[in-house]
Parts: C-alpha cells; sequence; structure tokens
C-alpha cells in the first residue's frame, strides 16, 4: 500500500485501486474514489473545511489517522474502518464475501411469478459503485428523509430515485419524491452519520439481504460518501447540517394554519367562499393554497382572466382579511409559440434537448411541455425573474410541485440532455436533483425580488434543499395507515435536516371520515408546516365539512397551535443554530432509552412536549411511554413519573398531550391570522414550580435580524420570583407588556423605554 499526505487530505492505493480520505472537521471526513465521473456536489456549498489537527501512524499493514473525534483505520487492501475518540467502532467495512438474499425460487418459479406481474428479482441487477458496511446486532438505522414505513429503517431496502407513484404509499415502497441518501446509524449505543454524495439513482439495503451488513450501491458516478461522528445523535445532526446547509428561519406567519385543495382556485368566487368560511367559523387560517386551477390554460407565470376580475385586487382584498395566497407552480413550460415563457426558453436555450439536440417534448397538465434545465445559473436567474409576474401581484411565495420531475408520457428516458452547471450531462444524473435546483432557483428569485425570507415549498428535494425550502411528503391518501406513517416521516425527515416540513391533513388522495380528520388535525397539530390539502373529487374535508363536533374540535387546536405560534418560533431560531429538528423522535432527546428506539406512535416538539396522538379509528384510550424525567397532562395537570407506560384516556376531542414539569411557554393570545406588527402583549405560562425560558423576537419578515435587529428575552419564575430581562436589545419594537402565570399568580411587566427594561406593572 502506497500512502501520501496533502495537508488535510490522504491518498491510499494499492495495485488495484485508489482511494482518498479528506478531513474536513474533526467529526467529518469524507471517503473518495474516483470512478470518472466529474463530481461537484448540489448538496454541500461553500468550502467546509476547517483547520484541523490530524495525527498519522503508519504501521506495515496499516495507516492509522486520528482527530480529536474520529479514528480512521486504512489496511493494506485499503479497507476504511472508523471508530469514535473512544474507540467505539462506527463504520467497518465489511471484509467477507456478499451473500444475496435466498428468495427460495426456482427459474421456473421465477418465470411464472413474472407472468402474474411479480418482480422477484427486484434489486438484484450490479451497479457500477458498491461498498459494504458491517452491522452490529444492535444497530439501528434513522434518516433517509421520508420514505414510508417505520421510524428505525433496520432490515429495509429503498431506492433514491425521485418518484411519482399515485399508489397509495405502504412500507413496501422503496422510493418517494426526495432522494436524500444520510443515513444515521447507532451501533450499540454509538452514533454516526453516513452522507451518500451521489445523484444517480441508488440503493440503500439496511440488513435486509444479510443481517451482518448493509450496502451502498449507485447506477454510476464515484464512490463518494462522508463519514460523521458527534458523542450524541444530536450533535450527528448538527454536523451533519453544518455540510448540507440548515433551514433558514422562516417569516412567523408561516407557522399559522394554511388551507388547500385542488379546485379551490378555479374562480375567485370559490375561493372567497373558502375564505369566508374560514372566519365565519372563527377558525384561524394564514395561508390559501392555490393549485394549478388559477392558471391560464396551464401555463406557468400566467392568471386566467374568465373567472377573476383583477387578481392582484383580489389578492390584496384576501391579505386584508389575514389571507396569503400561496400559488403552485410546476416546471413543465406549455409548447405555445405564442407564450412568453416557451418564447424565451426556446430563443435562450434554456430547455432539456433529446440527444439528437432537439427541444425535448413530454407531456403534463397543459399539455405537450418543456423542461428548464435548472442546473445552469442561467436558467436558475431566469426562472428567478420570471416569479416577479407573481411576487408583483402580492402573493406570498411559490409552492413547487411536479418537479421531480413528473410526465404524462413515460418517464424522461436517461439520455435526455440537461446540464451539470455548465458541461452537458444527462438526465440519469440530473434527476433527483432537479427539483433542488428549481427550489434554489426559486428561493433566490424570491428573496431578491421581495427582500423577505423566502416560503417556497417542494414535492422533489436532494439532500441539501433544506437550504431553500420547506417539503411535505407528497400525495398521501385518507387512510388511517397514512396517519400512522406522518409521525416516522416527518422525524426520519427532520433528522435529515429538514424540519421544516409537513402532510397533507386529512390525506390528499381517497375520501376522509369525520374520525380521520379530527384525528388528523390533533396528530399533525405540531408539525411545522400545518396544512390540509386534498385533490380534486375527494370528499371535502374543510374543518366544517363534516358539522359538529368536527368543526368545534379542529377549532380547538388551530387554537391551540395559535396561542403556540412563537414557541414554535423559538424552536426555528435554536434550530437555524444548531439544525436540530422542530418535530422529533423521542430517541433523539434520549439516546440512551432503549424504549423509544423504535417508537413510532409519539414524538416531540423540541425537548419539552411529548404529543402521543391517536392513530387507529375507534379507540378511546392509548398507552402513552413516558421517558426519564417528571412529566404533567398538558390539560389536567396531573404528574407522572417518567420511565414508566400509563394509560392515557382519549375521547375524540382528545390528544394525549404532554409537557416536561417546570416548563416556560410563551403563550400567544387568541387571534384569527399572525400579525407580526402586533407588539401589545406577550404572555409566558410556567408549567410547574419553577422555570427558565429563553424566548426569540424579531420583525417576523425580513433578513434585519441577521444584522442584530432582534431581541432574547430570559424569563425566570420561582415561587418568589418573576422576572423578565433583556439579554440582547437588538429589535425596537419590544412587547410593550409581558404577563407571567403561574398556577398560583400572576405578575405583569411592562416596558420601560428610558431605561430599556421592563418594570413590574403597578
Amino acid at each position: 500500500m502506497k500512502f501520501k499526505q496533502d495537508n488535510q487530505s490522504f491518498i491510499f492505493n494499492n495495485d488495484k485501486r485508489e482511494i482518498s480520505l479528506t478531513v474536513l472537521t474533526p467529526e467529518i471526513i469524507r471517503f473518495f474514489e474516483d470512478h470518472g465521473e466529474a463530481n461537484p456536489s448540489f448538496a454541500i456549498e461553500g468550502d467546509k473545511q476547517i483547520k484541523t489537527d490530524v495525527s498519522v501512524k503508519n504501521d506495515d499493514n496499516k495507516i492509522t489517522l486520528k482527530t480529536s473525534a474520529l479514528k480512521v483505520l486504512v489496511d493494506k487492501d485499503l479497507h476504511v474502518d472508523v471508530y469514535d475518540r473512544m474507540g467505539h467502532p462506527l463504520v467497518l467495512d465489511y471484509k467477507e464475501k456478499r451473500k444475496l438474499l435466498d428468495r427460495g425460487i426456482n427459474p421456473e418459479q421465477e418465470k411464472l411469478a413474472a407472468s402474474e406481474g411479480h418482480n422477484v428479482n427486484d434489486g438484484l441487477e450490479q451497479d457500477k459503485i458498491l461498498v459494504i458496511k458491517k452491522m452490529a446486532t444492535d444497530e439501528q438505522f434513522y434518516g433517509l428523509g421520508d420514505k414510508t414505513g417505520f421510524l428505525d429503517k433496520r432490515g429495509y431496502e429503498y431506492d433514491n430515485w425521485n418518484t411519482d407513484n399515485p399508489d397509495p404509499q405502504v412500507e413496501s415502497f422503496k422510493a418517494l419524491y426526495k432522494s436524500i441518501p444520510f443515513l444515521i446509524g447507532v451501533k450499540e449505543g454509538h452514533p454516526y452519520g453516513l452522507f451518500f454524495d451521489d445523484s444517480y439513482k441508488n440503493h440503500i439495503d439496511l440488513g435486509k439481504e444479510s443481517q451482518k451488513y448493509y450496502y451502498y450501491s449507485a447506477k454510476d458516478g464515484n464512490l463518494d460518501y462522508y463519514i460523521i461522528g458527534g458523542k450524541t445523535l444530536k450533535e450527528v445532526i448538527t454536523n451533519y447540517t453544518y455540510l448540507t446547509g440548515r433551514v433558514p428561519l422562516p417569516q412567523k406567519w408561516m407557522l399559522g394554519y394554511q388551507q388547500s385543495r385542488w379546485g379551490y382556485s378555479v374562480s375567485q368566487k370559490e375561493v372567497s367562499r373558502i375564505a369566508d368560511s374560514l372566519r365565519d367559523n372563527d377558525l384561524p387560517c394564514d395561508v390559501l393554497h392555490f393549485d394549478i386551477d388559477y392558471m391560464d390554460g396551464y401555463r406557468v407565470f400566467t392568471w386566467r382572466k374568465d373567472t377573476y376580475e383583477d387578481p392582484k385586487k383580489f389578492i390584496a382584498e384576501l391579505r386584508d382579511k389575514g389571507f396569503r395566497v400561496m400559488p403552485i407552480i410546476d416546471p413543465g413550460v406549455k409548447v405555445d409559440e405564442n407564450y412568453w415563457v416557451y418564447q424565451e426558453g426556446i430563443k435562450n436555450g434554456y430547455f432539456a434537448k433529446s440527444p439528437d439536440g432537439t427541444v425535448y417534448v413530454n407531456k403534463v397538465w397543459p399539455g405537450d411541455a418543456v423542461y428548464p434545465d435548472f442546473a445552469r445559473k442561467e436558467v436558475q436567474d431566469w426562472w428567478g425573474k420570471n416569479i416577479k409576474f407573481l411576487v408583483d401581484l402580492g402573493t406570498c411565495g411559490v409552492w413547487n410541485d411536479m418537479n421531480e420531475p413528473a410526465s404524462f408520457n413515460g418517464p424522461l428516458p436517461d439520455d435526455v440532455v440537461f446540464s451539470d452547471g455548465e458541461k452537458a450531462s444527462t438526465h440519469a444524473k440530473i434527476h433527483n436533483v432537479y427539483g433542488h435546483n428549481m427550489a434554489k432557483a426559486t428561493y433566490n428569485g424570491l428573496k431578491k425580488l421581495s427582500g423577505k425570507r423566502p416560503y417556497v415549498i417542494t414535492r422533489a428535494a436532494y439532500a441539501g434543499t433544506q437550504k431553500y425550502s420547506t417539503v411535505w411528503t407528497g400525495d398521501n391518501q385518507s387512510l388511517w395507515t397514512h396517519i400512522q406513517m406522518m409521525i416516522p416521516q416527518l422525524c426520519n425527515l427532520g433528522l435529515s435536516g429538514f424540519a421544516f416540513a409537513g402532510t397533507d391533513i386529512g390525506g390528499f388522495g381517497a375520501d376522509c371520515t369525520p374520525e380521520l380528520l379530527t384525528r388528523w388535525i390533533e396528530a399533525a397539530i405540531f408539525s411545522p408546516l400545518l396544512r390540509n390539502h386534498a385533490a380534486v373529487g375527494t370528499r371535502s374535508q374543510e374543518p366544517w365539512a363534516f358539522g359538529e363536533p368536527t368543526l368545534s374540535i379542529y377549532r380547538k387546536y388551530l387554537k391551540l397551535r395559535y396561542h403556540l405560534i412563537s414557541y414554535l418560533y423559538d424552536r426555528f431560531y435554536h434550530e437555524s443554530k444548531t439544525g436540530l429538528p422542530v418535530m422529533r423522535p423521542l430517541v433523539l432527546n434520549y439516546p440512551n432509552d432503549k424504549h423509544v428506539r423504535k417508537m413510532n406512535d409519539e414524538y416531540m416538539v423540541g425537548s419539552d412536549l411529548l404529543v402521543a396522538p391517536i392513530l387507529m379509528e375507534g379507540q378511546t384510550a392509548r398507552q402513552v411511554y413516558l421517558p426519564k424525567g417528571e412529566w404533567l397532562n398538558f390539560w389536567t395537570n396531573a404528574e407522572y413519573t417518567g420511565e414508566n407506560t400509563i394509560l392515557a384516556n382519549a375521547p375524540l376531542d382528545t390528544l394525549p398531550l404532554f409537557i416536561k414539569k417546570n416548563t416556560i411557554l410563551p403563550w400567544d393570545k387568541e387571534r384569527d391570522h399572525v400579525d407580526p406588527d402586533d407588539h401589545d402583549l406577550m404572555t409566558f405560562r410556567l408549567f410547574g414550580d419553577h422555570g427558565n425560558y429563553i424566548h426569540y423576537q424579531d420583525n417576523g419578515v425580513d433578513f434585519d435580524y441577521e444584522n442584530g435587529k432582534y431581541n432574547l428575552y430570559e424569563v425566570k419564575i420561582t415561587d418568589q420570583t418573576f422576572s423578565v430581562d433583556i439579554s440582547h436589545f437588538g429589535y425596537d419594537k419590544p412587547y410593550k407588556r409581558i404577563d407571567l402565570i403561574s398556577d398560583q399568580r400572576k405578575q405583569s411587566f411592562v416596558f420601560d423605554e428610558k431605561e430599556n427594561k421592563y418594570q413590574v406593572m403597578k
């Protein structure tokens, strides 16, 4: 084995292959093996390497690299084994021979099964890229974005190939809309991360083929992955999001309730009916989503004129009522010689091409359509400028859909010519990052045009898309299995860097029932993106659609959400610093508790709230596991000792909700929409005997906070002491009054503008 060091990069080769290891930080090491593919990263932007001390020990048969966090052993056969700083094994190469899964089938049976549509050899084809890692008996796997199934992915296999599949999503689905090849492992209690940065179609088998190993394979590209250490699961996620980016602080109103349905936006009259019904039924709501119906013949960046008198005036009228408008945009541009977007794209060569050099045409909603080549900067800039049409009308953001990219006339062939930066590439390489690049173009366009924190939602994504866009889990259905799947899906998205995520409340496809809608709004009430969305032709599932008691219960939980908007905003402030998710699995907060490593039906909001929703039809009570500590029933204040399972009563109007004892929560006043300019009153409620809390405040809209224009409040409540201090005062609109409330008493404070501090209200 030959060995060469170049600063923090280390190159190893023998007679068969050459690999390199690059130390980016003490906790992050990149493994790279060149297979001839130009390899700019779509997920990682900027230079992430920091100066790191690395010790090198060179023996005859192996070389050892050590940072303050990781130890790496490379042997003469170029096997790479990674340990943490205490010597615990994390990522070890599997050195034995791979053994394919024995499916117990002979060629005759295989042929017979195929005749009925069964593909028993799916996934057994040879990929160009392969790496196999040893799996411990006690090893869990998390992450990979919003794959179907359960929280712990061990025993399953997945494909990373962005896929729009209209069938009901079940745990056997290998691929959905997003490709996020970030895997979190916990080997015998010790965490690590693996990020495989390859946009070609790839496959991850997490112990389905063998209980001895897990493996990653890819159709093409290079073997390029990052080993990510950290003393805790939280540190692993913080390190991964340092590498690929963190969810930026949203505008505060984005955390409000959002109402949607494919079909609303067909006319101004229909949208007005929905808006008026929300207000007439005393339902808080901030955003109305406009699906494809608002466009002129499904042409992007147009607005139909037959059912809208004056879109700009109408959007302004909705805004006066507290509603913002979120329009959908698809990538497919209608083939129409009289359509300005198509004309500009053709003139400048902005669309993907067939191998013969002609513009590639497929079909989506407008009929024949062409696809912008989003990996090129000039195309991203052009797309961003086109968003001016929507910004000028007064819309609040852009909802990107159909950007896997989806197509109706068969899938795009692998050899369709896209770009990889300025170089020609293929759909095979660009497919998984198509939605990512569209989201980036949308984000940058909105930021430049509006000066506000962009609101972008995308269906398709890649690792790192979290820097630019919120996501939702796509076209789920009104099925109890899908409300059950929501929790592990959103939790794994959070662990994968996507802290701002949601699911279609009530289900997008099929027909909802009153009980399912009720339990869904309860279960999802703390999901960062809170949107009820349904497909055209399905049963109506607006909060009032089923009458009482559904309407009253729905209203109860929306009002709870609005009381806690500032709490969720605080969580996003901390997320922007750490990358940690707002909605998270219990294992993130309690990694040493074996009871929560496979917990699929409970989740936490930050570290304070524990949510244990009802996920089964007809159920009115359930077992709830409470981890270490003292816990209070949010509704009754009953106290429980942790590391115990309790029986929680849950009639239809009750969400089992628990709060860690001695927690303070900011408690917003009741309102029908979020008003960032309302600074009259903020309330903090104590749950327990004493507590401390740090609260964040800014204007909730733009980027002034990056220049220090924000306030941090330190709130303390004990039996004897109620206090409010501003530890950072950079925003010139502090709350005029702050109320602190415990079970025993209430104390009010008013802001003294001369002293720039709070005084007890007399």
